[in-house]
């Protein structure tokens, strides 16, 4: 069964809820298909490119088999099974026998910062096209698949870009043109593409519990003559594209302006459901999360968490020395997370502390570790007014 990706309607009304969808192509965010040349080329070309890019970058490969002959299902399959996976030591190996759906492609290369695919034989978004006078009739069957061609790669025997090519792209002149054996350029072409591709930061202030421990909203406490979740939402304009706050379904009454409120849509999940009705509503960027209950936190430990921030991790979160975990309520959250949490919500898990423990995520050390202090109870607050008072002092001289 091939699922639909229209939402469908029934008697004028919208049958399904309307999403947005995170940017990818048939394989991911930053998909390349490289086209015209022969295979061979082909493949050396993507290895030359994710040997460059793989100390940074997590780099992926997508390739169709060309044996023919191979008819056999490898081991259990042969027999029936339904999945089977073989731990080969330097390699996880996963076999399948039946097709896998586009929508488990995307999954399984959901964490790949780059994906680079045999075009000859797959297609992606966007287009690398080898000119090849031994592959012109080749290409020339391929000429639909040129939507978004992005590079031109000339071979040794060819000189110029094709006419059935120019007569195709309109602005083929604006296209940039390369040797094929220029690695320096090409792998410079693909860094330059991933560095313009980092996904855009957004502030989100966790304000959305009932403080029931505590006994009044934290969110609305004036610890330093604001609310504190405007006191935060201020803090995080310097480092982030917007900046939203948190809150419960029907809070946004509560909450005056300047910031705009995302109301959780996963409800009960606490923070869990509040970084996941984020993502929800913009998939494509990146979160810095912040609790509310966080009253000295300062801007020189946000600085150091965006400067050494690491869009290749699922997140970048400072190590707590309160709990000896990462702290996942001052981090920031990849779009490549969202798949993540949503996979460990299935499970059965909403600790956002679990996914961090359990995923690939850059671990920091904070310059101050007792801007991570939290505060859940009145005692707790007791203990560190005198450091808020220093840090307001501090904050004035």
């Amino acid at each position: 069964m091939i699922l639909s990706d229209q939402n469908e309607t029934e008697k004028g009304h919208l049958k399904h809820a309307k999403l947005a969808k995170p940017s990818t192509g048939n394989f991911g965010r930053n998909e390349w298909a490289i086209l015209g040349g022969p295979c061979t080329v082909i493949k050396l070309l993507a290895d030359e490119v994710i040997r460059a890019l793989s100390p940074v970058y997590k780099c992926a490969y997508a390739d169709t088999s060309h044996h023919d002959d191979f008819t056999s299902l490898p081991g259990r399959l042969a027999t029936g099974a339904s999945l089977e996976y073989t731990d080969q030591i330097n390699h996880q190996q996963f076999n399948y026998p039946n097709p896998v759906f586009p929508y488990q492609i995307k999954q399984q290369f959901s964490s790949a910062d780059l994906i680079l695919v045999n075009g000859n034989h797959q297609q992606a978004s966007r287009q690398v096209v080898i000119i090849d006078s031994n592959k012109t009739a080749s290409l020339q069957k391929r000429v639909e698949q040129l939507t978004n061609v992005q590079l031109f790669l000339l071979a040794d025997n060819a000189h110029e870009i094709p006419a059935f090519i120019r007569e195709s792209i309109l602005n083929w002149q604006q296209i940039p043109v390369l040797k094929v054996d220029d690695s320096e350029n090409i792998i410079a072409f693909f860094e330059k593409a991933l560095k313009l591709a980092k996904p855009v930061l957004n502030g989100l202030v966790l304000a959305g519990g009932k403080s029931t421990r505590m006994g009044f909203d934290k969110g609305a406490a004036m610890w330093h003559g604001k609310q504190q979740r405007y006191y935060l939402a201020d803090m995080l304009k310097s480092f982030c594209s917007e900046v939203y706050i948190s809150g419960r379904p029907g809070q946004r009454q509560e909450i005056e302006l300047p910031y705009p409120v995302i109301e959780d849509t996963f409800t009960g999940l606490g923070p869990y459901g509040a970084i996941l009705s984020a993502f929800r509503e913009q998939p494509d960027a990146a979160w810095l999360v912040i609790a509310c209950d966080l009253p000295l936190m300062d801007e020189p430990t946000l600085r150091n968490l965006v400067a050494w921030r690491n869009s290749s991790s699922v997140a970048t979160a400072y190590h707590s020395p309160a709990t000896g975990f990462p702290e996942p309520l001052i981090a920031i959250w990849e779009p490549k997370s969202y798949p993540v949490l949503l996979s460990f919500l299935a499970q059965g898990y909403s600790c956002p502390r679990k996914v961090l423990i359990n995923s690939d995520i850059t671990l920091l050390n904070a310059p101050d570790f007792s801007t991570l202090t939290n505060v859940n109870t009145p005692e707790d607050l007791e203990k560190i007014k005198p450091m808020i008072h220093n840090k307001i002092v501090a904050a004035n001289e």
